[in-house]
């Protein structure tokens, strides 16, 4: 039940970024956020998949104009893979609409449940 609802949750956070951003393209959407910048080959490395696999997700991350490629300081040859100023944008609203949604859930939790929830989360966070 739990995963079936942050599924749905990703599906919607993915299309209030964009109406053509799929969950995937989500959470390499989130992975290059966090990180700042990457190279391609390294968020194949993270996330397990081929190359050529998340260069068509690049591509159309980029497509999308959440994404833009700019040169490797530390190599010529190489680019990194960045937010656009749109992609911050659009990612900052849809998180903060979230947690709006979040925090209007969760208030009629008693603190206690509150702490309790997160530890347990924390905990299963751990197993993975």
């Amino acid at each position: 039940m739990m995963f079936r609802r942050a599924r749905k949750m990703s599906l919607e956070v993915a299309a209030e970024v964009h109406p053509e951003l799929d969950p995937a393209s989500y959470s390499l959407l989130l992975m290059v956020a966090d990180a700042g910048s990457l190279r391609a080959i390294e968020v194949a490395e993270r996330i397990g998949l081929d190359k050529s696999t998340v260069s068509r997700q690049l591509a159309n991350l980029e497509r999308l104009e959440l994404l833009r490629r700019v040169p490797d300081p530390e190599d010529g040859r190489a680019r990194l893979i960045q937010l656009s100023e749109s992609g911050r944008s659009r990612l900052d609203q849809a998180r903060q609409r979230r947690s709006r949604h979040l925090r209007e859930d969760f208030v009629q939790w008693s603190t206690d449940d509150l702490h309790q929830f997160a530890r347990l989360l924390g905990k299963l966070n751990a197993m993975y």
